[in-house]
């Protein structure tokens, strides 16, 4: 699995051991029962966690179970009785084609900085990236001729993306500004997106240019990297693209994930109403 995988379910189990540990449950890992489980899971909800991190937590600790079951260290998992509270489907926060004009308007150029910065914007909105795969997007991974990028995705599932003519660009400056002006530090060469001291961006860092960048267009929504991502999805969808297409540019395992962005066209649906509502 993934690093931030890994770290996630680490996570997931110091908390459920902290909880036997404040409960003086003097218990090792096979003498964990479902009953432990189950008062754990009540107790997360207590605390006023939302389903979808309750939900989070289970997966992990399932998989920790799951991992006791392969090594021989139980015979009988006591999480497979657990279910994970429903959370709902909520749609994203999108950004409007104007939205994302401004964002991008308003960023100064005039730094190398702005230009590295102008780059991050326009390849999360141009590509449709986690922040991960933009963290760790490798200069040999960018085909120019071809103009697509070679992504590694979840679980280190290769995708191929195109590369659109205004990502290309901002790239290019980028790298003409910034990019080869700085020396990289060891193991980082090959990464794209460099901070001053030549270290790869962090999740954190590029997140933080995202907040920055939207309060300097005067963005009042919530707005994070993923929002690119969806945002990417849902102009995709209104201006007629294929669903099995978008999702596989954005790497998604199961389609019923992308189907998600059809919800979000309200011009469509507005149209549909006029069409065939006898109220319209």
């Amino acid at each position: 699995m993934s690093e931030n995988t890994v770290s996630a379910y680490f996570c997931d189990i110091q908390k459920l051991s902290a909880f036997l540990e404040l409960k003086n449950y003097n218990v090792l890992p096979h003498e964990v029962t479902s009953d432990h489980l189950h008062e754990f899971i009540v107790f997360l909800a207590e605390t006023g966690l939302n389903e979808k991190s309750q939900s989070r937590i289970i997966s992990g600790i399932k998989s920790f179970f799951k991992y006791l079951i392969l090594e021989d260290i139980i015979t009988k998992d006591p999480s497979i009785l657990l279910e994970t509270p429903k959370t709902g489907r909520k749609l994203p926060v999108v950004l409007s084609v104007e939205e994302i004009e401004s964002i991008l308007r308003n960023i100064d150029v005039s730094t190398p900085l702005g230009h590295r910065n102008r780059a991050i914007i326009e390849v999360l909105y141009g590509c449709g990236l986690r922040v991960s795969e933009l963290a760790t997007l490798k200069i040999s991974n960018i085909f120019y001729s071809g103009e697509y990028l070679r992504i590694i995705g979840k679980g280190d599932k290769q995708r191929l993306v195109p590369l659109g003519n205004a990502a290309k660009k901002e790239i290019d400056n980028y790298m003409k500004s910034f990019r080869n002006h700085i020396t990289p530090k060891k193991g980082q060469t090959d990464f794209l997106f460099l901070n001053r001291r030549g270290n790869k961006l962090s999740r954190v860092m590029i997140f933080n240019i995202v907040k920055e960048a939207c309060a300097n267009a005067g963005i009042e929504k919530t707005i994070s990297p993923h929002t690119f991502r969806h945002s990417f999805a849902t102009h995709l969808i209104e201006g007629g693209a294929d669903l099995r297409a978008v999702q596989e540019m954005l790497g998604h395992e199961s389609i019923t994930t992308t189907e998600i962005y059809t919800h979000i066209d309200r011009e469509y649906l507005r149209e549909a109403i006029i069409q065939y509502h006898p109220r319209s």
